[in-house]
């Protein structure tokens, strides 16, 4: 008799997996499920030559600003991203999730050898310390969940356009306009009303990304013009909008943001802890902060009109992107990066000093408290970009864009009123910069200016050559000479000497060569 074991038995079905045609080439279904799935990603290497980090950011400050002797001629980044893209068909309409996760391995100390950035003793070397053999980071870009006109999670922010701040460069640095590129944490949520029109509303979480600093000038500026950061915690989320058309001929949006900007304390720490030393950072809360009172919350704000035209006569797939910003308060939304937003100290040569100088502070906002003069209140400060680029098909294979911004930075007031920002900004800055007034004017205001060029080559589908070369200029409005007379000197911090600095305008010029695998 035959035992049950020997039985035949009926094998189990083989479920391939089935393609998915529903929301474009890529897409299959997960074994089992009605939910489609698309895997994808990038592998891109980036060199950059004169940079201040990689991914052809200008040198517009620490060691490559310096010019000093810790400053990388060059820094690399290795980097691949994954996305993960799924969709679900629901009664209430398609159900998505999209998550990017990117694996970088940078140059250590991105452009600065100096121990200040990656001695390992020191509380600044945390992040460069993942860039040692054998090591490197995963970061996370978008992460969010679409559902019927909603989004939940890191996204771009509903100001955003489509091109964010990539109007047809390769760096993350071109300023002028708004950029979140890499996602916010937000809730938004989308109309779309026929023909190519369409409105979003959204809250965006500003921790991260949409704040630059707020200055209590009681606590001093340092030898470049800055101080530590006195913002207070995020009382309100950024209320963002847009109203969007979009059709065959192109694009056009108007965005708008409110910003809620708040100051800490009036009596903050005024002594920073050399650097390697434990202490109080700048603008740290003492044992009197609570009790000495604080500047009342302001909203700001920025507004942005957007238009991209397609089709234009000079070759098949060739456009023009351009937008416009004016920002009260809300700093980011010009000066803005991938990243944190930069301030500016750039060094260069003199025929009547050591060397020059350039200077300029992002902020959102100043204070001065009543006990030092000023009124207490926060001064928000202005900002007005423009940014945009041409982008040309020689053919197939190669292409070129040409892009440009400009934006400047407005601190309101007249030196000398302490309840202006200028004025303000001036006396602190005055404390430890001596001849002002007498051997130089103080204005902490001032424009940056931008051109570059990249041209790609694509020999095969998904591979792309590229290389970008960018001049930045920096356009301060500080004049003369700091520390002319021997007595009236100062120095802008290790390993510049303490000295006579020319005040004056600085220009740079970077290069960065990429090459990009799409998968």
């Amino acid at each position: 008799m035959a035992h049950a074991a020997d039985l035949p038995t009926k094998a189990q079905p083989v479920e391939y997996v089935r393609i998915c045609s529903l929301y474009g080439a890529g897409f299959f279904y997960i074994p089992g499920t009605d939910t489609c799935i698309k895997l994808g990603g990038y592998l891109r290497v980036d060199t950059t030559f004169n940079g201040f980090a990689v991914q052809d950011s200008p040198a517009w400050a620490g060691d490559p600003g310096q010019g000093n002797r810790y400053r990388d001629y060059f820094v690399g980044r290795s980097r691949m991203a994954f996305t993960v893209d799924t969709r679900t068909a629901t009664e209430y309409g398609v159900v998505r999730t999209f998550s990017q996760a990117n694996f970088t391995f940078d140059t250590l100390g991105n452009a600065s050898y100096s121990p200040n950035a990656i001695n390992g003793s020191l509380p600044v070397a945390s992040a460069n310390l993942l860039y040692t053999p054998g090591g490197g980071y995963v970061s996370v870009e978008y992460t969010f969940i679409q559902f019927a006109g909603f989004t939940f999670g890191k996204s771009a922010s509903a100001y955003a356009t489509p091109w964010h701040g990539y109007p047809g460069n390769n760096t993350s640095f071109l300023l002028g306009g708004h950029d979140t590129v890499t996602g916010v944490n937000n809730i938004q949520y989308s109309a779309q009303f026929g023909d190519g029109v369409s409105a979003t509303i959204g809250l965006d979480d500003p921790t991260v990304f949409n704040r630059t600093a707020v200055y209590n000038l009681s606590t001093g500026l340092n030898g470049i013009g800055l101080s530590g950061n006195a913002y207070a915690g995020v009382r309100a989320p950024d209320v963002v909008g847009n109203i969007r058309v979009g059709q065959a001929w192109g694009l056009f949006q108007i965005s708008a943001a409110a910003h809620n900007v708040s100051g800490s304390y009036n009596i903050l720490n005024t002594v920073a802890a050399p650097a390697g030393a434990v202490g109080l950072p700048p603008a740290a809360p003492t044992a009197l902060s609570e009790i000495s009172g604080h500047p009342q919350d302001k909203w700001g704000g920025s507004v942005m009109a957007a238009l991209q035209i397609k089709n234009i006569p000079t070759g098949a797939g060739d456009d023009i992107k351009l937008d416009a910003t004016y920002a009260v308060g809300d700093t980011k939304n010009v000066i803005s990066t991938s990243a944190t937003s930069p301030s500016f100290a750039m060094f260069g040569g003199s025929s009547v000093a050591y060397q020059s100088i350039g200077l300029g502070a992002t902020t959102d906002a100043v204070y001065l408290p009543p006990l030092l003069g000023g009124d207490g209140q926060l001064k928000l400060t202005k900002a007005l970009g423009v940014r945009g680029a041409f982008n040309h098909n020689w053919d197939p294979y190669w292409s070129t864009s040409l892009f440009g911004s400009y934006s400047a930075i407005r601190y309101d007031g007249t030196v000398g009123d302490l309840r202006t920002a200028k004025g303000a900004y001036c006396a602190a800055f005055g404390l430890n910069h001596p001849g002002q007034g007498v051997t130089y004017t103080c204005d902490p205001s001032f424009n940056v200016s931008q051109l570059g060029v990249v041209t790609r080559w694509t020999p095969v589908k998904n591979l792309a050559f590229s290389a970008e070369a960018i001049w930045t200029r920096l356009d301060q409005k500080m004049g003369g000479v700091g520390g002319a007379a021997a007595t009236s000197v100062f120095g802008p911090g290790a390993p510049k000497p303490v000295a006579a600095y020319e005040f004056k305008d600085q220009d740079t010029v970077s290069l960065n060569v990429r090459v990009q695998r799409n998968f």
